[in-house]
């Protein structure tokens, strides 16, 4: 089954780590990417740009609206997310503890819902 990984975290909390603190992040998220590429379980993962570069589209009485940034203010934004295929969702919870941005943050593990073929 898949399951998609939010990866959700205070940009903050970047922000204030150091380029060497920001750089063994970047390292051990690319290994764990990896780990998870060659055990099968990796379908896609992507990082975000900051919610700054964000536009929201919103389409009411049809008509459309544009709005800079994100949605919400929040305190945590949407940083990336990896789609992965799991056995059930205890398997991807599993998967999901290891991502090294679950200690900065949060990580929401959402199955993926299958549309029957038509």
């Amino acid at each position: 089954m898949k399951y998609l990984c939010q990866v959700w975290f205070d940009n903050g909390v970047l922000d204030a780590m150091t380029q060497e603190e920001k750089a063994k992040l970047d390292t051990n998220s690319l290994n764990y990417d990896k780990d998870l590429v060659e055990s099968g379980h990796m379908i896609v993962a992507q990082a975000l740009q900051s919610p700054k570069a964000a536009v929201t589209v919103r389409v009411r009485g049809g008509e459309m609206s544009i709005t800079d940034g994100p949605f919400t203010e929040t305190k945590e934004a949407l940083g990336g997310f990896i789609l992965i295929e799991a056995k059930d969702l205890n398997d991807a919870i599993r998967i999901a503890a290891g991502i090294p941005l679950a200690k900065l943050g949060a990580i929401e593990v959402r199955p993926i819902h299958e549309f029957a073929a038509q």
